[in-house]
């Protein structure tokens, strides 16, 4: 783990990934305790208002602190990505492992149905879920997994095929050992690097797939204080304050550059041939 991390801190964009992240989760884990203000107390004489000693990154249309709905907003966008992309990351790479071990007709009906849903783009997959089971963040969570999970199983199948070949899992098939403990136990654990860095790239599309959802209406609902739901109420008063739009829209842009940027690192870092 410490060399790990000693090589993810040698290449630039791992160093810089990391930073962004560290501080995301900073702002995720105690933005409730930084925020300045209420971040629902309003004030018709503060609307508008722009960056100053009082409110540090200006006031949106119904005189609320623009940081301190930031700051509380984190928590709402950041978690559920990271959440959705794990669940997405998990059943992608159970059933890429599962096609991979039983291989034959199986397989290849397996991969036949990841292509067919794969050809739907991710955006119009999770609009469709989220139409079938209603507006919300838990239904555009659970939307955003299901979209997740087939691109997840074509990866880890790819691994895990050349895993399939190797000379522990045999030994454990001539063990008589249960297929359910070969793929938990001997492939499964075996796949994971390739996962972690895509998993880690996977939440950037995630945080931005969120706010498009919150952006349209179908993800996060008023009165939440949610990123992408911020820049869909501030759109038609951008003409009067530019900043209620601007800061939420960089807010997302940061996280999304550095989940982005961490996951080229770990992929640096987690190759044999560079990680040296």
């Amino acid at each position: 783990m410490v060399d790990l991390l000693k090589r993810l801190l040698r290449t630039p964009q791992g160093a810089t990934g990391l930073i962004l992240i560290i501080l995301v989760f900073i702002v995720v884990a105690f933005g409730p305790w930084l925020a300045p203000r209420d971040p629902e107390a309003m004030s018709i004489l503060a609307r508008y208002k722009g960056p100053s000693m009082t409110f540090l990154l200006g006031t949106d249309q119904y005189g609320r602190d623009i940081l301190s709905r930031l700051l509380i907003g984190a928590r709402a966008t950041v978690i559920t990505a990271v959440v959705a992309t794990l669940a997405g990351t998990f059943a992608g790479a159970l059933i890429g492992t599962v096609s991979a071990y039983l291989g034959g007709r199986a397989d290849e009906m397996i991969m036949r149905t990841i292509d067919a849903v794969m050809s739907i783009p991710n955006l119009l997959f999770a609009l469709l879920i989220v139409n079938l089971l209603g507006s919300g963040s838990v239904n555009a969570l659970v939307a955003v997994a299901v979209a997740f999970a087939p691109g997840m199983a074509r990866i880890t199948r790819s691994v895990a095929l050349s895993i399939r070949k190797q000379d522990y899992v045999s030994a454990a098939i001539a063990r008589g050992e249960s297929s359910s403990y070969i793929i938990l136990r001997e492939m499964l654990p075996n796949v994971i690097a390739p996962i972690i860095v895509e998993t880690t790239i996977r939440i950037s599309f995630a945080v931005m797939l969120f706010a498009t959802l919150s952006f349209l209406g179908l993800g996060a609902q008023p009165p939440a204080t949610e990123w992408g739901l911020m820049i869909s109420e501030a759109r038609q008063y951008m003409h009067i304050s530019a900043g209620i739009l601007i800061w939420p829209s960089l807010a997302i842009a940061i996280v999304a550059v550095g989940f982005n940027l961490l996951g080229d690192g770990l992929r640096d870092a987690l190759n044999p041939r560079t990680g040296g």
